[in-house]
């Protein structure tokens, strides 16, 4: 069963819509302790201010479960856009420490010369990894962010894109991956993601 964890902030009903059109049809939007101890995969989405969202997520009940899982029985686990950065050590968004399951960080972004935020479709390049598996051709996927993932490590990216500057659309720290980009909102792209995440 996948777990779509339910912190009050997020496209839930998209991710799990799109989860469903992957042919995954074991879905439960929940934050009940019960529920994400039966999950064998996880995903952390969310839209919004990163101090707000950790805030609201350490308020939920399966806040030391989703822990468990993640940390010690090592499930595979997905953040999507805010739950993505969620995942890091923190941002500059706000003062609130993040998960720090991943070692990265949160920027903004200084580019010059284009908006921010970072809006719309852009072109993800990234290398031999399962969850973009018989990825289709030439694989763009949607952006809404002012904030971007930056890890410590090049080992750390999971994909990769550029608005004025290159910058790591994804990350990666064994079972858990973020991705900064909307896979509910990126058609076909973001169906095979959801799908392969689904088999991991």
């Amino acid at each position: 069963m996948i777990a779509i964890i339910d912190y009050g902030i997020g496209n839930l009903q998209s991710v799990r819509n799109m989860l469903r059109k992957a042919g995954t049809t074991d879905v439960c939007i929940t934050g009940a302790a019960e529920d994400v101890a039966r999950a064998d995969r996880i995903i952390l989405p969310g839209v919004g201010h990163f101090d707000y969202g950790m805030r609201r997520l350490r308020e939920v009940p399966c806040y030391e479960v989703l822990q468990q899982k993640a940390l010690v029985e090592k499930v595979p686990v997905l953040g999507i856009c805010l739950g993505a950065q969620l995942l890091t050590r923190g941002s500059e968004e706000g003062t609130e420490p993040g998960l720090g399951w991943v070692d990265a960080d949160t920027l903004r972004f200084q580019v010059e010369g284009l908006p921010v935020p970072h809006m719309g479709w852009s072109d993800v390049t990234f290398g031999d990894h399962p969850l973009f598996r018989d990825m289709y051709p030439e694989p763009r996927f949607y952006f809404v962010h002012s904030y971007y993932l930056k890890p410590a490590q090049p080992s750390g990216a999971l994909c990769r894109a550029e608005y004025g500057q290159p910058f790591a659309a994804g990350i990666v720290r064994d079972n858990i991956f973020g991705v900064q980009f909307h896979p509910e909102k990126s058609h076909k792209f973001g169906m095979k993601l959801l799908q392969n995440f689904s088999t991991l």
